[in-house]
């Protein structure tokens, strides 16, 4: 079969891979559609996790089930699915406090076993939720969109009136989307690039330029404010932009080294919630709701839609200017 493999740090090509039997207690999914994230070149280069070499990357996917392995039940050959890439343990405290994302033993497709940029993957049944007629390529974005959500679910959106979400790439969009359809009113977002603010007014969001006096009005008045960029600038700047009583939520991943600095009296007297959020939480069926309601708008986020052997240069840190999200679409 056609993949995508890592053979070493740094080192990717195309090649042909033997195909995988399902196994017990898994299914065989035949890819449609793969996302690419900036999480699958951090683990080209070693620089997440505990990544694994030979890998075939990829965990934002959806397909069609192909094979189904013995002791599989409620699963069957022809089912439409997306998978869920985190493998948790179930038994750690993370695990047992619900919070499966920060398991002690925590495994992926795309990162520590085989995942979507290859013809075939083998993945455990309990990873594949079914996703009836919805486009694959929409199906594809539950992982990111799942991420987002994971962080939504840290702010108190339920009386918030606005909020300002920094990165107007694929995966802050999703987040200001996302934080549209929880229902808040006004979200803004604010970018450098221009073009990338063109592509918020579209989607009938707010754009505010980086730096401008505009964004510097929106000083201690916001709701929520969010991170999407993991720029340590930024970063730093969030909390003086949220209201008495408001929520920042750090989503963008900074380099691990770099520090911060607020100040502990003001977030006491002003009560304000500083959050963090990492991966997904097993929340793929909430992700497909999401895009049940919303998934026409959320595609639009996806600017590339290739064949397999046109992602290797997105994934060497090459590929078109001004791209967003892009996906490996089987032909």
């Amino acid at each position: 079969m056609d993949a995508i493999q890592y053979t070493a740090p740094g080192r990717l090509h195309l090649t042909q891979l033997d195909t995988p039997p399902a196994g017990d207690g898994c299914v065989l999914v035949e890819t449609a559609a793969c996302g690419l994230c900036h999480t699958d070149i951090d683990v080209l280069h070693g620089r997440y996790g505990n990544g694994t070499f030979p890998l075939v990357p990829g965990h934002e996917y959806a397909g069609t089930v192909v094979e189904v392995g013995e002791g599989v039940s409620g699963l069957a050959t022809g089912d439409r699915v997306v998978v869920d890439p985190n493998r948790s343990c179930g038994t750690c405290r993370a695990c047992l406090r619900g919070r499966r994302n920060l398991c002690a033993h925590l495994q992926a497709y795309g990162v520590t076993e085989n995942g979507g940029f290859a013809r075939y993957s083998r993945v455990d049944a309990d990873n594949v939720h079914r996703i009836g007629d919805m486009p694959f390529d929409i199906a594809a974005l539950a992982e990111p969109l799942g991420c987002v959500l994971n962080g939504v679910g840290t702010m108190e959106t339920a009386d918030a009136r606005d909020a300002l979400v920094f990165g107007a790439g694929p995966i802050g969009l999703l987040m200001a989307l996302a934080l549209i359809d929880a229902g808040v009113p006004d979200v803004s977002v604010v970018d450098i690039d221009e073009g990338r603010l063109r592509n918020v007014e579209a989607l009938g969001l707010t754009p505010i330029a980086s730096g401008s006096d505009r964004l510097a009005r929106r000083r201690r008045s916001l709701d929520i404010v969010v991170d999407a960029t993991g720029v340590t600038a930024v970063v730093q700047g969030l909390v003086d932009l949220a209201a008495d009583g408001g929520s920042v939520l750090l989503f963008g991943v900074c380099n691990p080294d770099v520090r911060v600095s607020f100040s502990p009296f003001e977030l006491f007297r002003r009560q304000i919630r500083v959050a963090g959020s990492h991966s997904l939480n097993h929340n793929i069926p909430e992700a497909l709701g999401v895009l049940e309601r919303s998934g026409e708008t959320m595609g639009r986020v996806i600017s590339h839609r290739l064949p397999l052997e046109d992602i290797a240069p997105f994934l060497s840190g090459g590929g078109e200017p001004g791209s967003m999200k892009v996906q490996y679409v089987a032909g």
